[in-house]
């Protein structure tokens, strides 16, 4: 069974930083791509960052420059560094694993696997 166990959350203030984790297990860890997705307060679904199984990474215009994912394939761990957070960057966060295949790693619809968030909420 896929388990995927998000922490780091919190309350920052605006220009802050927090780190968020994921643990991985019930699946080979190095075989899938894997993502950050989020989910705002009255928003829909919305895709983060990935890192594929070989470590490319991809992020959403909107953390460019701010966010930072990272894997750990010995560990089977998954990392988002937020740096500059913004009161828009609040959200539930979710760790998430791709279905495999070609489906676009940007897609939220790509992903069959996320755990159970970890809440990020970013007010002075």
């Amino acid at each position: 069974e896929v388990q995927l166990v998000e922490s780091g959350g919190g309350l920052v203030q605006p220009g802050g930083s927090l780190r968020l984790s994921c643990a991985a297990s019930g699946f080979t860890f190095t075989y899938y791509h894997l993502a950050w997705l989020r989910q705002g307060p009255g928003k829909g679904l919305e895709w983060v960052a990935s890192i594929t199984a070989g470590g490319s990474t991809a992020y959403a215009d909107s953390v460019k420059g701010r966010f930072t994912i990272s894997r750990d394939n010995a560990k089977g761990t998954l990392a988002l560094q937020l740096n500059s957070l913004k009161t828009e960057d609040t959200a539930m966060y979710y760790c998430a694993k791709h279905r495999g295949g070609a489906m676009d790693f940007r897609d939220t619809g790509a992903y069959n696997s996320r755990g159970q968030g970890t809440q990020v909420t970013v007010s002075s």
